[in-house]
């Protein structure tokens, strides 16, 4: 399971942090030992302020001993990929900032539904959540929920991941909930009741521990063995799924108040004093084929609820014949589920005054012909969806139900990509459905566009809803979901006769510019296979022929190694009269059960994103432990374990992009890798018309219309700053014909010797003494400057120069006989000198 690009960049920023943190709490740690408490400060905040291009102002955070709370939010949209982010940086955490693979995770989530799915998520060996905790555990990981007790050795030998409801923790009255009673389960972790001594001892080292007795009692404070008091001698790394739920001051100081290492909170609206390391807007999902975009809405304007069910039942007919086709086609199965939200639900609600659970099934059934078993209803008293576990759940091929009623019971966590429809039959002057249910039918299947509109979009069908009232209920619910960037793109479709409102709009180039875009093609990589030419595939065709055995792994057989011991801290109940020997003893007996010790099989599981084949990682690993034990003492190795393994991570990612390099290259040397067109069979032609959804289109700086633009109309958020003044500067150009904003993911892409294509900013052409014609067409990819020496900047620009130098060699055969303009040119601009460098260009 490849992280997506804007996944990657997010898992690359908290790796980012981490590593200051790191650096920084061992500083704060030294200044502690030796200044004492008053040479405290908040090392979590200075890591902060030395993110690179970090704006916002970090929001301190203290533990319930006082010490500072490193704590980040991540902001993903709903259909992001949330928990495939926690894993993932529970993995860095632990790698980067604990240095260790063992201790406890606690996992807060605020509904039981997504309680439920976490816990199956994680429990499931095979579902790639699991496997990556066990990569980063090295095959030692415990699920546990609220209750279940565990000991000092499991967390010591194992990755204890425990999850636990919001409302469980956020207590009002401590003495009541059983997450701070004393509990039997978890005694290990502390002294025997009789042992006074050991019992206060442990009170000073971590005051905030739950007693029985004030300090005046007969045998003083005696501490709760309970599950509240352990979390707070581990400190936990904290999980916080919807991390805003938890922003009431008792749910916080709660939280705070388990002593956790540190905070990572996972939201899609985290309030203002969340410190978000990361967002990820909604564009970035869609790019990344993660939702179901765009949204259609249509408003019946019949007052009968049984027009709107019938509208949505033939809708939800049109996507099942699509969704066959789609399967016979690719062998994907899609089954497309209608979700219908009824008024009332109880057994004894079946009044006739309000639209029913069972009105809606006796509909489906006796009129419109559903079969009784494609239909579910799920509420708080009846859970009908229960019963497709045991047939894979509600995406295997086997299950049959494409209708799900409900009331409530679906608007939190609940999560099936095949959810393609709402059906709203609530009382039409409430916008409560509208907003909360949204979200459940946006999450794309397999996270893969399928080529086919109608497949890649959701819809929602309602009934005699007010126009003004309908948008806002609809971009309340995309701002629920973190998705309030693409409320642009929610087309509001109207029924009988009704004017359709909204933004949908179709873009057409303009008549003027249709002759020369009609010849142009542009070239891409492509392979020789036998006597065919196709276009190339990074997986396929250029990871697959890198030959390891040719890695370089010499910096990493010299690496120097630190002679600092890591050592373990685990606050259990190990204690003695002589507190210095209990250290010790601590420290000795965590390194020895669990805390670093060296595995090839876990470092080889690390390099598996970078390494496909194992054994070749295990292989390259051993070589590289080998010839550091020939050279260090082994206790040595040991101790900078983890280091090892992110010097080898670091270094291999390297040497797989200049081994592929030299793939690439050597097989344009061979004749089998070219830089060419064939004309209507391998290129990439300009799109004749396009549909947008934008409620504004980009004007000249003067607020004029746009001239030079290919098409009629372009969404100006397709544009950032940068973006927009290079689109104003070719506006004023005499010499261009028309200029194009070429978007990712979508348009014209141009895959080198790393994994993902480079996708253009602009394309434009300049014009020829003809009329409608054009003598060179240019790719152009603006940088900022914080990235202009980046390694991807350098990637792109190298990418771009072969292009150039390949599109020279090109001939009139190879470009096609209708192609206008053999003279392409590709290139990579900085934001500073972008306009003298076009000026160049024009002037040329």
């Amino acid at each position: 399971m490849e992280p997506k690009e804007y996944q990657q960049r997010t898992l690359d920023r908290v790796k980012e942090y981490l590593g200051h943190l790191y650096a920084l709490k061992q500083t704060y740690q030294k200044a502690l030992e030796e200044l004492g408490p008053e040479a405290s400060f908040d090392f979590a905040a200075r890591a902060w302020g030395k993110l690179e291009g970090m704006y916002r102002q970090y929001t301190g955070r203290r533990d319930g001993l006082g010490r500072p709370l490193p704590a980040f939010c991540l902001k993903v949209p709903t259909g992001g990929g949330k928990t495939f982010l926690a894993v993932k940086a529970i993995d860095l955490i632990n790698t980067i900032y604990r240095k260790r693979r063992t201790g406890l995770v606690l996992w807060v989530v605020p509904t039981s539904q997504i309680y439920s799915q976490t816990l199956k998520q994680l429990r499931d060996r095979d579902h790639p959540y699991r496997q990556h905790l066990d990569i980063a555990s090295g095959g030692k990981t415990l699920i546990l929920e609220k209750m279940q007790g565990f000991s000092p050795l499991d967390t010591q030998e194992n990755l204890v991941v425990m999850l636990l409801m919001l409302q469980s923790s956020a207590r009002q009255s401590k003495e009541t909930l059983k997450v701070f009673r004393d509990s039997g389960n978890f005694a290990e972790f502390f002294p025997a009741e009789d042992a006074v001594e050991d019992n206060q001892r442990l009170l000073q080292r971590v005051p905030n521990l739950d007693t029985f007795e004030k300090a005046g009692g007969f045998w003083g404070r005696q501490i709760k063995t309970s599950l509240g008091n352990t979390l707070r001698l581990l400190e936990p790394v904290l999980i916080m799924d919807e991390g805003h739920k938890a922003y009431s001051e008792t749910a916080r100081s709660t939280l705070e108040g388990f002593n956790p290492s540190i905070l990572v909170e996972l939201s899609a609206t985290p309030p203002e004093a969340g410190n978000k390391l990361v967002e990820i807007t909604g564009v970035e999902l869609d790019r990344e084929q993660m939702i179901k975009f765009d949204l259609h809405v249509i408003n019946k304007a019949s007052v009968d609820w049984k027009d709107t069910l019938l509208s949505s039942h033939n809708h939800l007919e049109n996507l099942g014949e699509k969704a066959r086709e789609y399967e016979a086609n690719s062998g994907r199965h899609i089954r497309p589920i209608c979700l219908i939200q009824v008024e009332r639900t109880g057994k004894n609600q079946r009044d006739g005054k309000y639209i029913h659970a069972e009105d809606v099934r006796e509909r489906l059934i006796e009129t419109l012909g559903v079969e009784p078993d494609e239909i579910a209803v799920k509420t708080s008293e009846k859970d009908e969806l229960k019963e497709v576990d045991d047939v894979g759940g509600l995406m295997g091929r086997d299950c049959r139900i494409r209708y799900i009623i409900t009331k409530q019971a679906l608007q939190e966590g609940w999560d099936c990509a095949f959810a393609y429809v709402l059906c709203i039959l609530t009382n039409p002057g409430s916008q409560t459905a509208m907003t909360q249910l949204v979200g459940r039918i946006l999450r794309q299947p397999f996270a893969q566009k399928t080529g086919v509109r109608e497949l890649d979009e959701s819809y929602v069908f309602c009934f005699h809803q007010r126009g003004a009232e309908l948008m806002e209920a609809i971009r309340n619910g995309l701002m629920g979901e973190g998705l309030g960037d693409l409320a642009g793109r929610v087309a509001l479709g109207a029924d009988e006769g009704e004017a359709a409102k909204g933004s949908d709009k179709m873009c057409t180039v303009r008549e003027s510019f249709k002759p020369s875009i009609a010849q142009t093609i542009l070239p891409v990589f492509v392979l020789r296979e036998g006597r065919q030419w196709r276009t190339v595939s990074y997986h396929a065709d250029i990871e697959s022929r890198i030959g390891w055995d040719e890695a370089d792994l010499s910096p990493l057989q010299n690496l120097t190694l630190s002679t600092l011991e890591e050592k373990d801290i685990e606050h259990i109940a190990a204690i003695s009269q002589d507190a210095h020997r209990v250290i010790e003893q601590k420290n000795a007996v965590v390194l020895k059960k669990g805390g670093i010790t060296v595995d090839p099989v876990f470092l080889s599981r690390h390099l598996l994103d970078i390494v496909p084949n194992p054994w070749e990682a295990y292989g390259m690993g051993q070589k590289v432990l080998d010839s550091l034990y020939d050279k260090y003492d082994g206790k040595l190795v040991t101790n900078n374990f983890v280091f090892i393994i992110e010097e080898m991570h670091k270094l291999l990612e390297k040497e797989k992009n200049r081994l592929a390099e030299g793939v690439f290259h050597r097989l344009i040397s061979e004749g089998k890798l070219r830089f060419l067109v064939f004309t209507n069979e391998i290129g990439f032609r300009l799109p004749p018309q396009r549909i947008v959804k934008s409620e504004k289109t980009l004007t000249r700086k003067d607020g004029r219309g746009l001239q030079r633009s290919l098409f009629d109309y372009v969404p100006e958020e397709d544009f950032n700053e940068t973006e927009k003044k290079v689109a104003w500067y070719l506006e004023e150009q005499d010499r261009l014909l028309w200029w194009y904003r070429n978007v990712p993911r979508r348009d014209y892409g141009v895959q080198g010797w790393q994994r993902h294509k480079i996708y253009a900013d602009f394309i434009f052409a300049d014009a020829a003494e003809a009329p409608e014609q054009f003598n060179r067409v240019y790719v152009i990819e603006t940088k900022g400057l914080h990235i202009k020496n980046s390694e991807d900047s350098l990637y792109k620009r190298s990418v771009f120069q072969l292009c150039n130098t390949l599109g020279k060699k090109m001939t009139r055969s190879e470009l096609g006989e209708q192609l206008n303009a053999p003279n392409i040119h590709f290139q990579v601009i900085d934001e500073e000198e972008w306009q003298s460098r076009l000026n160049e260009l024009f002037a040329s």
